[in-house]
């Protein structure tokens, strides 16, 4: 779904690979899109194949939403610890490991028989994600220097670029000519090939490494699972429902412990003295909003395509994919010159076009429209998008001072996941009050007020976003 998902960079102790013959130079360049691609399409695969796996599995709107967020939320909440993690157990030694786990969760999810196995088993997908994610462009940038770290970059960009929408189309082309299960299982092939070629990476030398701030991970983690259990909660059981206060509020005292805990700690998985920097701040509100408003509404539009305007698994893997190509095509022709766009004009300008690409989504809220609708404001957010993820790392790195420029990439990339997690349970709970269930045979009517809400919501978010992040840089 997004290119440029990095975990941290490498650190001033890392030294570069012992240089190697041309024959095989490129070899960790081949492992880590690999790996990416793996990554990125899962975190789009299942979107077309949720209202198949509703019929099978007897799951409600709840479960549906837990089975996309169970694994963007591992990713958003693991992925700083673990790039404190890589550098304690070795880059290479986790990212072999994240490939043996995810292998393992990719095959379980295929085999689950019910729908709480099968959001475990994802769960346990993000977790790996998360370990490899955390490693993959440290391994790059150790891999490589000067002009071919630039090629492989670009390389690597272009392969997580096209991986969402590849992921859309198999999907929704498994589903349909085999079963929601062949997601999983087709897969299995190239994690055996990732996990081969990783193991024949050099492996990475570093210096004395860190502790690993295993409170502070345990707090985010444990804090951002809270906060989206109680939207999704909240959206089936009302918000005063007892499960959904108590997860609201225990996520709530986490984040505060959280805080405490950074502060206290030697060596704290993010220093809290980036938060006093309003650039840095806002560059996290962008992150956040554009993601929301650029993908989390994709799984309630594919109940909608399915259910509603009667298309097929196929057939709406297709209209979806339009949004990544415009996503993909912005990012390759623009990429060189957005890098010397003020941040104000990419990332605001950016999150502000996803917003109004929301609003732009509107006319397929009314009773009786059909896909073409839609294909204006998926292009629209598509472009957006593609302006701010191109350089989102890089002006993350720019706010932070050198010491924690890793770290504030890292930060950026998890307040992005963060903000798709949440934007799930968020805009699905929108949904889910005028379309009960998992949309299977409600009315036009009753569609066309759901996907309203959930446009103009995400659409506000998106607006309010970009306007933050244009007066917060242009303010720096």
């Amino acid at each position: 779904m997004d290119s440029h998902l990095a975990g941290t960079a490498p650190r001033a102790h890392d030294r570069p690979y012992t240089p190697r013959p041309t024959r095989g130079k490129w070899l960790p360049l081949v492992a880590a899109c690999l790996g990416t691609f793996l990554l990125l399409v899962y975190a789009t695969i299942v979107t077309v194949a949720l209202p198949r796996m509703a019929g099978d599995l007897r799951a409600g709107f709840g479960a549906l939403q837990w089975i996309v967020d169970v694994y963007t939320l591992a990713l958003a909440g693991l992925l700083l610890g673990m790039g404190s993690l890589g550098d304690a157990l070795g880059r290479k030694r986790l990212h072999v490991l994240g490939l043996v786990v995810f292998t393992a969760a990719t095959l379980g999810c295929a085999l689950a028989g019910n729908v709480q196995l099968l959001i475990a088993a994802r769960a346990v997908q993000g977790i790996a994600g998360a370990a490899m994610f955390a490693t993959l462009v440290p391994l790059i940038g150790l891999a490589y220097e000067g002009r071919d770290r630039a090629r492989a970059f670009a390389v690597w960009g272009a392969v997580a670029g096209a991986a969402a929408g590849i992921g859309n189309v198999a999907g929704g082309m498994l589903t349909q000519l085999l079963s929601w299960q062949w997601i999983f299982y087709g897969a299995l092939p190239l994690c055996a090939a990732a996990l081969w070629l990783a193991t024949r990476v050099p492996a990475d030398r570093t210096g004395t490494p860190a502790p690993v701030d295993w409170p502070g991970i345990a707090t985010f983690t444990l804090a951002a699972t809270g906060i989206t259990f109680g939207f999704v909660r909240g959206g089936e059981a009302g918000w005063g429902d007892t499960a959904t206060l108590l997860g609201f509020g225990l996520g709530a005292a986490l984040l505060v412990a959280f805080a405490a805990v950074e502060r206290a700690s030697a060596h704290p998985m993010i220093p809290l003295a980036l938060f006093r920097k309003p650039a840095f701040d806002g560059l996290l509100l962008a992150s956040g909003a554009y993601y929301l408003g650029a993908f989390a509404f994709l799984p309630v539009v594919s109940l909608w395509l399915q259910n509603g305007a009667g298309l097929s698994s196929f057939a709406t893997s297709l209209v979806i994919t339009v949004q990544p190509l415009a996503f993909f095509a912005t990012s390759a022709l623009a990429g060189s010159a957005l890098h010397r766009m003020p941040a104000r004009w990419s990332v605001g300008g950016g999150t502000l076009l996803v917003g109004l690409g929301d609003l732009a989504l509107l006319p397929a809220a009314q009773p009786g429209s059909s896909w073409p609708v839609l294909l204006p404001g998926l292009v629209v957010t598509g472009v957006g998008a593609g302006l701010v993820s191109p350089v989102l790392p890089a002006i993350a790195m720019a706010s932070a001072p050198p010491a924690h420029t890793g770290v504030a990439a890292a930060a950026a990339n998890s307040a992005r996941q963060l903000g798709l997690a949440l934007g799930v349970a968020l805009l699905g709970t929108v949904f889910h009050r005028s379309v009960p269930g998992a949309g299977a045979g409600a009315s036009a009517v009753a569609y066309a007020d759901g996907l309203g809400a959930v446009f103009l919501v995400a659409g506000a978010i998106g607006v309010a976003g970009g306007l933050v992040a244009c007066v917060v840089c242009r303010a720096e």
